[in-house]
Order: C-alpha cells, then structure tokens, then sequence
C-alpha cells in the first residue's frame, strides 16, 4: 500500500489534544491556588484557552475551529459556575465524549464511518471514499478503535465525576488526551492498512467503478 502519511500526520490529533488539555490544567491549578474557588479556576481555565487559541491561530489552524474549542471552554467555566461545584467544569467532557461514542457506532451502522468522512474531508475527497468497498470496510473498523476511546474515557471519567474528584478529573482529562489519541491514531491505522487488499493504492486513491463503463457492462 503506498501511503506515506499516517493518520496522525493526517489529522494532526496529538497535539491538538494536548492543546485541548491545557484549559483543565489551568483551571484546577488556579482553583487549588486560590483556595478552591471557582471564579480563579474559570478564570485561569479561559485564559489558558485564549493563550492556546492564539497560539493555533499563529500556526495556521482554521479560526472556526480554534473558536469552537475556545467556546467550549468557556461554556465548560460557566457551568462549574452556576452550579458553584469544581467537578461540573469537567461535565461537559464527560457528555461529549458519550455522545461521541454514540455518534461513531451510529456512523458505523449505518455505513458511513466518521473516520472516513474526517479522512475524506481532509484529503478533499468528499464523500468519494465510499464508492470503494475496501475504503469504506477499513473506515468501518477503523471506526471501532476510535468508539473504544470515548467508552473509556467515559469509563473513567463517570466514576471520578460521581465522586467529585476534580483533581483527579483533570489528571485523567491529561491522561486520556495525548497519550489515547496518540495510541488510538495508532491502532486505527494498523486497522486500516490490515483491512485494505495489499495492491490498494491508498486513502489518496479510491478505487472507484466507472459508472458509465459499470451501465454499459
């Protein structure tokens, strides 16, 4: 399979993880350092997102991204705020990434995996990806790898919630950031190259039928 990029050169996950991770970071720590209060650790949170954001913005990342992430954030500060309890900063994390799950083994059900229209999109391939049935196999179980992560960081992060362990929440948001995106970029390219026949040209190069040569046959 000639294919030189690897999904983590593709997607570029493992430092925008890291990235997404420093917000968390700077809340607990402005939280702890002011005596657990709330307000610190929102305000410290949102200025970790704002240095983050300018930072992407200088490297070239799309602004609609960087503001959605900055957003999130903040909305992130405002309900630990309202609800006055540390732990709530880290709900929103919690019900994204259940969602997510949800959403990934729906894409894979009803055959459009959201890892090749990620891929797809990045490529600039649009939906073409799916007329090839190696294509669309290798992004249905390579799909799987990326479900097992939200489920277990749902796993993990449930418990300590319930618990109302905010340091342990936002050492757990590190933990599962970096490291598990990097081992889940991993694994789901091993999938899809173990999934494509050998002499497939590559996610750059669907094989696609002629549908003009296909009505003709």
């Amino acid at each position: 399979m000639a294919q030189p990029e690897s999904l983590a050169e593709l997607l570029n996950g493992r430092r925008a993880a890291v990235d997404a991770s420093l917000p968390a970071v700077g809340f607990v720590a402005g939280w702890l350092a002011f005596g657990e209060s709330i307000w610190a650790g929102a305000i410290a949170a949102v200025v970790s997102a704002i240095g983050v954001s300018w930072w992407r913005l200088r490297k070239g990342d799309k602004p609609r991204a960087v503001l959605i992430g900055l957003f999130l954030v903040c909305v992130a500060a405002l309900i630990a705020l309202y609800t006055g309890k540390a732990e709530d900063f880290f709900l929103l994390q919690l019900l994204s990434n259940a969602a997510s799950a949800l959403a990934w083994i729906i894409s894979i059900v009803i055959r459009w995996p959201l890892l090749g229209l990620v891929v797809g999109t990045v490529l600039g391939q649009r939906t073409r990806w799916r007329r090839d049935p190696a294509l669309l196999r290798a992004y249905s179980r390579g799909s799987w790898v990326w479900v097992m992560q939200y489920v277990i960081r749902v796993a993990v992060f449930l418990p300590l919630y319930q618990a109302g362990w905010t340091e342990a929440l936002a050492a757990a948001r590190l933990g599962l950031s970096g490291p598990l995106i990097a081992g889940c970029l991993a694994v789901s390219w091993w999938v899809i190259r173990r999934s494509l026949p050998a002499d497939h040209p590559g996610l750059r190069h669907p094989v696609v039928d002629d549908p003009v040569q296909k009505a003709a046959s």
